[in-house]
């Protein structure tokens, strides 16, 4: 679709893009055959796109044979998906895709998640994903650009945060590529990155630091200037927090962002007193 269809399509439904809704419409051939190659959807496979728009992403999609889900807040286009898109591996679900009941949609199937996110609900919408009792095998967004350098930073860095954890405790998250405004319609106020997130199995069976170690990440980072020892002290009391930090052998004046993924978790089966469930 280029722009002249697009615009054509926008005024079939009387329609301008809403910038609230984050609406900013892929229309680059180049860049949406490079997603399609980089996350090589396979025929018969379930896949979950959100905000797909008028079907420039989709319609590739579908091509490959891949079951796509598809789940759209607007009322008008999915509207147009309905009446533009007859496909037996189109399932379109009109609603908040921060709300969908994806065990209900989706079961306990493995799927992917492919998709031109609506930057408005990506922080969201991704920590939905990581609550998942089954998240995605793999995930490939088109996000903000400053989106996706927090959640593939490493530590040390001004970018890595409590989601860069929460997400990297599941995922590896690589910045694929960084995508120019001028891709778009209309075109963003910043430069957007296609991000990819391949699970890997490091903490597959432990399903009780999967569940607590977000609401550790998220204390010590909502105080990220602070010393851990005092932020540790406060929140989980004296002994919990000696005990933590040496089992991490951290100095109680490290700040959070110095501390990997993998110090993460072994500070928190310290904090609540259990061990890695092999």
């Amino acid at each position: 679709m280029n722009k002249q269809q697009l615009t054509a399509a926008l005024e079939s439904i009387g329609m301008r893009p809403g910038r609230g809704l984050g609406q900013n419409f892929l229309l680059d051939a180049n860049m949406l055959d490079y997603i399609v190659r980089l996350s090589d959807p396979k025929k018969g496979e379930e896949i979950l796109e959100v905000g797909p728009g008028f079907g420039a992403l989709t319609s590739r999609l579908l091509k490959s044979g891949a079951e796509v889900y598809a789940i759209e807040f607007d009322h008008r286009i999915a509207e147009y998906l309905r009446t533009h898109i007859d496909k037996e591996n189109f399932h379109l679900t009109e609603a908040d895709a921060c709300r969908v009941n994806y065990r209900e949609l989706l079961g306990n199937r493995p799927f992917r998640a492919i998709a031109n996110l609506p930057y408005s609900i990506s922080t969201i919408f991704i920590a939905r994903m990581l609550e998942l009792p089954n998240p995605p095998q793999a995930m490939f967004f088109m996000l903000q650009r400053e989106m996706g350098e927090r959640l593939s930073a490493v530590p040390g860095t001004k970018n890595y945060g409590a989601l860069s954890v929460r997400t990297q405790l599941r995922y590896e998250v690589k910045l694929e590529k960084i995508v120019p405004p001028t891709v778009f319609f209309p075109p963003p106020e910043v430069d957007s990155a296609i991000v990819s997130f391949r699970r890997h199995d490091r903490y597959e069976n432990d399903p009780e630091l999967c569940r607590l170690l977000p609401g550790v990440v998220k204390t010590v980072f909502a105080q990220r200037r602070k010393q851990m020892g005092k932020v540790l002290r406060q929140n989980y009391g004296e002994a919990k927090a000696e005990a933590a930090l040496k089992a991490v052998n951290l100095s109680p004046e490290i700040r959070p962002d110095r501390l990997t993924v993998d110090q993460f978790a072994t500070l928190t089966r310290s904090l609540f007193e259990f061990q890695h469930n092999l």
